[in-house]
C-alpha cells in the first residue's frame, strides 16, 4: 500500500511517496538541493546542514531536508498540500551561514589538492557560498591518519560529513573508523590508529566530498581536466563492474566506478580500482620466438608463419581461453583451432560446468535478486575474495533481514552466517531434506567454483540444482574468471575438458597464465604480460590488455556488457581478435571477417543473446542428472585475493597489499 502525498515545492505541485525524505522529493521535482553528508546508499546522518529548506507553516527555522519525511509535513489551514521552498531568502541566508562555518578551518589547499576540479566543496562554495569570512580566530589543524597504502589522508580538510565512517561500517563491514571529540575538537579517526582491513576501502575516496581522503597511488600525478575518460567494464572478477578508465596520453592514470544498479551499484573492489600500475609493467610489446631454449625478439611475419607451420603440422591442436579474454577473442580462437580439427577449452580450472546448458553454468538469478532475498545459501564460495562488491550486496540483504547460510570453509564475510558444514556430506544432508516450506520465501543459492572444480563437480551441481528446484530458489553460479561465461556461450569447450588439451602436441594459449602446461607440447602464447604463460611459451604473440581493445564480456549472471578501448597497446602489440584473424590468413583458412564489426555480426548470428547488451537473458531451467558425491570438504578457489591474474601480478601495489594481508593474518604472539 503506497502512501502518496501531494506537496508543493517552489510552486510546483508533485505527488510523491510519503516515506520519501524532502531531499528525495526535491530530486523528483528536478530541483537540486546541495548536500555533503547525505548519500543515497548510506544511512542518514543529518550533520552537515547544507540541505536546509524552508517549510511554510512549520517552525520558523529552516529544516534539514535529508532527515525530514514528506509524511511529517503539515497541510495548510484549508487542507492544501504542504509547501516547501528551496530558494527563499531564509534558505539562501542559511546556506551561506553553513558554508561560512564549513570553511572556517578548511585550508586553502585547492591549488595542490587532488580533489581540485571535482570537489563538492568548491562547487557548492561557488554556487551557494559568500565571498567573505567573519572568522578572525586562529585556525585548528588535525594530524593525518595512516589508513594504509591505498587512501591518503589530509584530515585538516575534513568537514565531518561522516560518509567514510558510514560506508566502512555499513557497506564494507569493518569497524575501524569513527568520530571522536565534540565541537571544534571533533575528528574522524581510526581505532587505535589501525590501517583499514577491507578490499572495498577505495570507495571512500569517491565518497569524500572534500580532499580529506584521496587516492595515494594517484596523488599529484594528474588533474581531472587533463584526463580522457572512457566508460568500460572491469575484468578483475566475473561481476562485470561498470568502471571509468581515465587516461593521460597513453597511460592509465586511475580507474573509478560507474553507477549501475543491477551490477555494482556505485562501488568497485580495491583490486579493480588500483590495478592500473600493473598495466605499465612487464608488458609484452613485440613477438618472441624460442631458439635453442632461449626467447629472442622476432618480427610479426616470422612469428605468425612459425605459428601457422606448427599448427598445420600438429597431430592434435588445442586452444585454451584465459580468464581475461573477450568473447570476440574466444570466438576467433575457437574458429581457428576447430578449423584445424583441434579442440578448445575455457574451463581451465577444471570446473565441471555443462556446455550448452545456460541454467547450469550461469543459473537463473540476477544479481539484483539478492536485494529482495529472504534466504541466501552460499556453497563452496567465499564472495569476499571472489567478488567483493557482490559480498557487500549480500551484506546489505543481511542488514535488511535476510538469513545467510554457508556450506564450505569458514571465513569472515562481514556478516553473520549460519554454518551448515564444510563439504559434500553437509550438502547431501541438506539436499535430502524437505524444502517445501521455502516456496513462499524468495531464496537465492550461490555456488562458487570451489564446489565445481573437483572431480565430482557435476554431481555437486546436479545436487544443488535439484535442491534449488525443490525449494523454488533462484540459482547463481559465481564465476571467478571474467571471460568464462562468454567463452562458454560461444561454445569454447569440449567434452573431455582439460584432458583433451593435455594430450595435444601444439597448444595455443590465449592468456591463460594459471594453467600448468606439461613438457613436450609446442606452446604459442598470446597475451599482454610476461607472466607464467609467457615463460612456458615457444612463440609469444603480444596482445592488448582489457583497457586497450573493445570487447564483449558476459558477467556471472549472464549479462553481456561492452568494454570500450581507453588507450592503445604498447609497442608492436595488437588487438587479440586481429592477431587471430592474421593467423587464419597464414593458415590458408582466412576467417570471414576483416573488422571487429563483422566479427560481431558473425558472433551474434551464432549466439543471438549476445546482442542484448546490458540485459540478463532468461535461461530455460534444465536440471542435470546427479552423479555420486565425493566425501571431501570444499576448498577455497582463491589463495591470494590481490594476485589472481597477470595484470595484478605485474603491479607493485598489489604485491605490497598481498604482503600486508599475509602479515595481518599471521597470529600475533604476545611478548612474554
Amino acid at each position: 500500500m503506497s502512501d502518496t502525498r501531494k506537496i508543493i515545492i517552489d510552486g510546483n505541485e508533485i505527488e510523491v511517496d510519503g516515506a520519501m525524505t524532502l531531499i528525495q522529493a526535491c530530486e523528483e521535482a528536478g530541483i537540486e538541493v546541495p548536500r555533503f553528508c547525505y548519500h543515497e546508499r548510506l544511512s542518514i546522518a543529518g550533520n552537515c546542514r547544507m540541505c536546509l529548506v524552508e517549510v511554510v507553516g512549520g517552525p520558523p527555522k529552516p529544516a534539514a531536508s535529508c532527515a525530514m519525511q514528506v509524511r511529517d509535513l503539515r497541510p495548510g489551514p484549508e487542507g492544501q498540500p504542504p509547501v516547501v521552498k528551496t530558494n527563499s531568502p531564509m534558505v539562501k541566508k542559511a546556506r551561506e551561514g553553513v558554508m561560512e562555518f564549513l570553511l572556517i578551518n578548511h585550508p586553502l589547499d585547492c591549488p595542490i589538492c587532488d580533489q581540485g576540479g571535482e570537489c563538492d566543496l568548491q562547487d557548492q562554495a561557488m554556487a551557494y557560498g559568500v565571498d567573505f569570512s567573519r572568522f578572525r580566530e586562529p585556525k585548528r589543524a588535525v594530524d593525518d591518519l595512516d589508513l594504509g597504502p591505498l587512501v591518503e589522508t589530509h584530515m585538516t580538510r575534513c568537514i565531518s560529513c561522516t560518509r567514510c565512517v558510514r560506508f566502512t561500517t555499513e557497506v564494507a563491514g569493518i569497524t575501524q573508523m569513527g568520530q571522536t571529540g565534540r565541537g571544534e575538537d571533533a575528528e574522524i579517526t581510526s581505532y587505535l590508529n589501525e590501517t583499514l582491513d577491507s578490499n572495498m576501502q577505495g570507495n571512500i575516496i569517491d565518497l569524500c566530498p572534500v580532499g580529506a581522503l584521496v587516492s595515494k597511488p594517484y596523488a599529484f600525478t594528474a588533474r581531472p581536466w587533463e584526463l580522457t575518460k572512457t566508460e568500460t567494464i572491469d575484468v578483475m572478477d566475473a561481476l562485470g563492474s561498470n568502471i571509468r578508465v581515465d587516461t593521460k596520453g597513453r597511460e592509465v592514470m586511475r580507474i573509478m566506478p560507474r553507477n549501475h544498479d543491477g551490477v555494482n551499484e556505485e562501488w568497485i573492489s580495491d583490486k579493480s580500482r588500483f590495478v592500473w600500475d600493473g598495466l605499465r609493467r612487464q608488458r609484452l610489446d613485440r613477438p618472441y620466438v624460442r631458439e635453442n631454449g632461449k626467447l629472442r625478439p622476432a618480427t610479426w611475419p616470422e612469428a605468425l608463419s612459425l605459428t601457422a607451420e606448427k599448427l598445420k603440422g600438429a597431430t592434435k591442436a588445442a586452444g585454451i581461453v584465459g580468464n581475461l579474454a573477450s568473447v570476440e577473442a574466444a570466438f576467433a580462437l575457437k574458429n581457428v583451432i576447430e578449423g584445424l580439427g583441434g579442440v578448445v577449452e575455457s574451463r581451465t580450472d577444471g570446473a565441471k560446468l555443462p556446455a550448452a546448458n545456460r541454467s547450469a553454468y550461469v543459473g537463473t538469478a540476477a544479481i539484483e535478486d539478492i536485494d529482495t532475498a529472504k534466504t541466501i545459501l552460499l556453497i563452496g564460495t567465499n564472495p569476499r575474495d571472489e567478488a567483493p562488491v557482490l559480498n557487500a550486496r549480500i551484506r546489505k540483504a543481511w542488514m535488511n533481514g535476510a538469513k545467510v547460510a554457508r556450506i564450505g570453509q569458514p571465513a569472515d564475510l562481514t556478516y553473520d552466517v549460519s554454518e551448515i558444514g564444510t563439504g559434500r556430506e553437509a550438502l547431501a544432508k541438506l539436499a535430502a531434506m524437505d524444502h517445501s516450506d521455502k516456496h513462499d520465501e524468495a531464496g537465492v543459492i550461490i555456488v562458487g567454483q570451489g564446489a565445481l572444480n573437483e572431480a565430482d563437480g557435476a554431481a555437486v551441481l546436479g545436487t544443488v540444482m535439484k535442491m534449488a528446484e525443490a525449494a523454488q530458489s533462484k540459482l547463481l553460479i559465481l564465476h571467478t574468471a571474467a571471460s568464462r561465461v562468454g567463452a562458454m556461450d560461444v561454445g569454447a569447450v569440449n567434452e573431455r575438458g582439460m584432458d583433451a588439451v593435455n594430450e595435444a602436441d601444439v597448444i595455443y594459449n590465449l592468456g591463460a597464465d594459471e594453467v600448468e602446461i606439461g613438457e613436450g607440447a609446442f606452446v604459442i602464447y598470446q597475451g599482454s604480460h610476461g607472466d607464467r604463460g609467457a615463460h612456458r611459451a615457444d612463440v609469444i604473440l603480444p596482445g592488448a590488455a582489457y583497457t586497450e581493445e573493445q570487447g564483449l564480456f558476459v558477467n556471472t549472471e549472464g549479462r553481456p556488457q561492452l568494454a570500450l578501448r581507453a588507450g592503445f597497446a604498447p609497442g608492436e602489440a595488437k588487438e587479440n581478435w586481429a592477431i587471430l584473424r592474421a593467423l587464419s590468413a597464414e593458415l590458408g583458412a582466412t576467417q570471414p571477417w576483416d573488422s571487429l564489426a563483422q566479427l560481431r555480426q558473425a558472433l551474434v548470428a551464432e549466439v543471438p543473446h549476445l546482442a542484448q547488451i546490458d540485459e540478463v537473458p532468461e535461461n530455460a531451467w534444465t536440471p542435470i542428472s546427479e552423479g555420486t558425491l565425493g566425501q571431501a570438504d570444499f576448498r577455497p578457489v582463491i589463495q591470494d585475493f590481490w594476485l589472481t591474474n597477470p595484470i595484478a601480478r605485474a603491479s607493485e601495489l598489489m604485491a605490497e597489499l598481498s604482503r600486508n594481508a599475509k602479515l595481518r593474518n599471521q597470529t600475533q604472539v604476545a611478548a612474554e
